[in-house]
């Protein structure tokens, strides 16, 4: 029986809309018959600013039991589905740390021929989903992986409007997530699971 093809989903979320699309991912990429693994980065800051901000504090409490990510996890995926919120045009310092403990798997080689994709949220629609996506898809790059985004390769991602990957735009929490972008994400689980594996059986072959 051949081996199931494996997913990684990597995210940080501060109030949750990243955790929601995370969700979606798995469920994309379990549909398409890939074994995932759910993993949030370390939480960077100080307590005292997750508690001036109720909805910052009760995501972390909700997701306490999210294993922390370790390199490991990405060694073992066949593909990477990572995601963050926006912080000024880029992503959140939260996963740019994760990323950069990465060295010695990079210099190894064991990032390498994996499929990559990632997904982002902002509060506005013009916000930096584009830059984004573009600049932890220039991490991939140095990686040597094979970045997968959706494109416009299904309907919803007509719906959407994002190529580059599925995406959110919170404004300010008073707009929770929505049909399409569930859909999107699920799509976009989907997608890196189903290349992942078209990949992985050429290869065996």
């Amino acid at each position: 029986m051949p081996e199931l093809t494996r997913v990684a989903v990597v995210y940080y979320s501060a109030t949750g809309t990243a955790h929601e699309l995370a969700k979606e991912v798995v469920i994309g990429a379990e549909k398409a018959g890939a074994e995932v693994r759910l993993r949030k980065v370390t939480e960077l800051a100080p307590e005292a600013a997750i508690a001036s901000r109720p909805a910052w504090a009760e995501h972390v409490a909700a997701t306490r039991d999210v294993p922390i990510a370790t390199p490991d996890d990405l060694v073992w995926a066949d593909g990477i589905v990572m995601g963050s919120p926006t912080r000024f045009g880029n992503i959140a310092s939260q996963l740019k740390q994760f990323l950069d403990t990465l060295g010695p798997q990079w210099a190894q080689g064991l990032l390498a021929d994996r499929v990559y994709s990632g997904f982002t949220t902002t509060d506005t629609a013009h916000g930096g989903q584009e830059s984004t996506l573009l600049a932890l898809y220039a991490t991939f790059h140095h990686f040597g992986g094979i970045v997968v985004a959706p494109g416009y390769t299904d309907p919803v991602k007509f719906a959407d409007g994002n190529p580059y990957g599925s995406s959110h735009v919170g404004r300010r929490g008073e707009a929770p997530v929505d049909d399409t972008a569930r859909a999107s994400a699920r799509y976009q689980g989907e997608r890196v699971a189903r290349i992942a594996t078209a990949l992985k059986t050429d290869g065996a072959a």
